[in-house]
């Protein structure tokens, strides 16, 4: 008898230990999945009003951020549009010229090699230099996007490719560092870079955007990459860098490109 009794003990203690582990097992967490994502519209109007402890919470960040953005940095004498001129104009001129200047220290410094050209996208630029006090939100206006600064390595035979583009796409995309001059009849009568004649095997390196390296505004040239560096320098803050530096906004319409007549 002592030895069932013993024998049923043990099997309730068996039976205790099966219980709890069963429980232990239901009560652990199940993971959750997202399984749906719905969204609605909601319309911002006149019924929709400030809550004063946000406003007040956020309104000495939103001053500091309206006073650097308005604070002058340097001034234009006239207005600096992308459409006063056929083959390059003031806008595109100042852009392509912030870029190599700008840029190309911090590209030097990377790979030893010097930027030899810029090619921009005519599109890129948003809006005019107003004549007066430019300043950072002059910068965000002209250039809303967040597009950086990419060096590309192309043979010449590849810049070849992007004077025929430029030439059929009849904009005045930003160049510098080059000279193109066209005939009248739009074949190519000198192309230049750095002052010197092309050479088709020579490599040259091209500072651009990041959004025409992919692509952008059909640009295929660009697939002929030998090298890509990415300097994670943004456009805009390369021209607050600039501002920064000059008193005097000057661009001119020039004869980086332009066609004999």
């Amino acid at each position: 008898m002592a030895k069932l009794k013993h024998f049923g003990i043990l099997n309730i203690k068996h039976y205790v230990i099966f219980i709890t582990i069963i429980n232990l097992l239901s009560c652990k967490n199940t993971p959750e999945h997202l399984t749906e994502l719905t969204g609605k519209q909601l319309a911002i109007d006149s019924s929709f009003t400030s809550v004063d402890s946000i406003r007040n919470f956020i309104q000495p960040y939103h001053d500091r951020v309206e006073s650097i953005l308005d604070s002058t940095l340097a001034y234009a004498p006239y207005v600096i549009s992308k459409s006063d001129g056929k083959f390059n104009t003031t806008a595109g001129n100042l852009m392509a010229d912030i870029v190599l200047s700008e840029t190309n220290p911090i590209f030097k410094k990377r790979t030893g090699h010097d930027i030899d050209m810029v090619l921009l996208n005519h599109g890129g630029i948003r809006s005019i230099i107003s004549k007066g006090n430019v300043t950072s939100r002059t910068a965000y206006e002209v250039m809303p996007f967040e597009n950086s600064v990419v060096v590309v390595e192309l043979k010449g035979a590849s810049l070849m490719k992007m004077v025929d583009y430029l030439i059929k796409s009849k904009r005045a995309h930003p160049i510098a560092g080059a000279q193109i001059i066209l005939n009248n009849d739009n074949t190519v009568n000198t192309f230049t870079v750095g002052g010197k004649p092309l050479d088709k095997n020579k490599s040259y390196y091209i500072a651009t955007s990041d959004y025409l390296v992919t692509g952008g505004d059909n640009m295929g040239f660009f697939k002929d990459a030998i090298s890509k560096t990415e300097t994670d320098y943004k456009i805009r803050n390369a021209m607050i860098d600039f501002f920064s530096k000059v008193d005097t906004l000057a661009p001119k319409v020039d004869l980086r490109y332009y066609q004999l007549q």
